[in-house]
């Protein structure tokens, strides 16, 4: 399929996909004229590149990986570094599951507000931290 066909079937800009080739994470062929073909399996390997980058990996630690996910060929070297970075994915989930949780209390604590007139209240669940709770 063309550049054109694979974007549309992913959502993805054809900007992003010649982005992808340059970095070494998708891979065209060239016709005699040079436009790029991609084969089909292109449509589920720009989705885990898009799954990838949301995730925060940057396009260097996605090019290391991609053998292992391509082919399964690993390293130990690559094992360790996909564990740091499901790691620091269990983290950031962690932190947003907080910051849900704290945005639920506030709203909450405003919809009784705005149900009973009565200020609102100061809890733990929506006390906002300050640099000095971090410490």
């Amino acid at each position: 399929m063309r550049i054109g066909e694979l974007a549309a079937k992913t959502g993805v800009s054809v900007r992003a996909l010649r982005y992808y080739e340059e970095q070494g994470l998708l891979i065209a062929q060239r016709s005699p004229s040079g436009q790029r073909h991609y084969l089909d399996g292109a449509v589920e390997r720009v989705r885990l590149i898009q799954q990838l980058y949301a995730a925060g990996l940057s396009s260097r630690t996605i090019v290391e990986l991609m053998p292992c996910v391509v082919d399964g060929n690993a390293t130990p070297a690559l094992l360790d570094r996909l564990a740091v970075e499901r790691d620091t994915i269990d983290k950031r989930i962690a932190e947003l599951t907080a910051t849900r949780d704290r945005l639920h209390s506030v709203i909450t604590g405003a919809t009784a507000n705005m149900l009973t007139g009565r200020p609102c209240r100061a809890t733990d669940a929506a006390h906002v931290p300050t640099e000095g709770d971090r410490a």
